[in-house]
């Protein structure tokens, strides 16, 4: 049974999938949709086919990007032929699914129920220091979205209490825009606490949207609802799952 998290500010069908209802077996157990991972591609496939299915979708009409943690955006108006390097897409065409994988970045979904424009965004902390969520409002704008017609919402994330991080890491943002050390927490020693959804409601709010929110729910503390690239690495597994997150008109 897939466990589908959903947002009342976003209007048009969307999901932000949990690990549970898939296919995959092993460390991948559940949902895997990460084609970039050692899972089966079989099942990695199934698993897309029911996520699609979900939200009334043909498997070929659910399009996800090459992520590589750019402020890229495609404007996707018809197939893509293969996965294009890119953080961010939008569009006006209906019966279109936009798909994030994610397994502690942040996924993001917009929509302009007016303007009947959506979008979807990959935004880890440096997509989104980079600009990929501005670039994702500035793509449906350019569409015919208003900003203060957009909603946004962060969908399940790493939170800040399982986000250490050392100096160099915070001064990368610091000395950048001195004011952001608000987003951070001391931690033991010389490590500190990163907010990432803080940061993306910070930076989605400055964008000038209308709504701006999280589901808050925390990949990494929760393991039987979410993959999480940090808990895999902590725990000293192999390879790990990816979330995957929808919008569709």
């Amino acid at each position: 049974m897939l466990e589908i998290l959903t947002s009342d500010a976003i209007p048009f069908r969307h999901g932000f999938f949990t690990r549970k209802g898939g296919a995959s077996s092993g460390i991948f157990a559940g949902l895997n949709c990460g084609a970039g991972s050692s899972d089966l591609s079989e099942v990695v496939q199934i698993n897309r086919a029911r996520a699609a299915e979900a939200l009334g979708l043909a498997p070929t009409a659910l399009f996800s990007l090459h992520q590589v943690h750019s402020a890229d955006v495609v404007h996707l108006t018809e197939s893509l032929k293969s996965p294009v390097k890119a953080d961010g897409m939008v569009t006006a065409t209906p019966g279109v699914g936009l798909a994030i994988l994610t397994a502690d970045c942040q996924p993001v979904l917009f929509a302009d129920p007016m303007a009947r424009v959506i979008g979807a965004a990959h935004a880890g902390w440096r997509g989104a220091q980079g600009g990929v969520l501005e670039a994702t409002v500035e793509a449906m704008v350019a569409l015919g979205a208003k900003r203060a017609n957009i909603a946004a919402c962060i969908g399940p994330t790493i939170s800040q209490k399982a986000y250490e991080v050392g100096p160099e890491f915070f001064e990368t943002f610091t000395d950048d825009d001195p004011t952001t050390q608000r987003f951070f927490a001391q931690g033991q020693g010389d490590r500190m606490l990163f907010d990432l959804p803080a940061y993306g409601l910070h930076r989605l709010r400055v964008a000038g949207v209308g709504q701006a929110q999280w589901t808050r729910h925390c990949t990494y503390s929760d393991p039987d609802r979410f993959y999480s690239y940090r808990r895999t690495t902590h725990a000293g597994e192999a390879d790990y799952g990816r979330l995957i997150s929808v919008i569709r008109l």
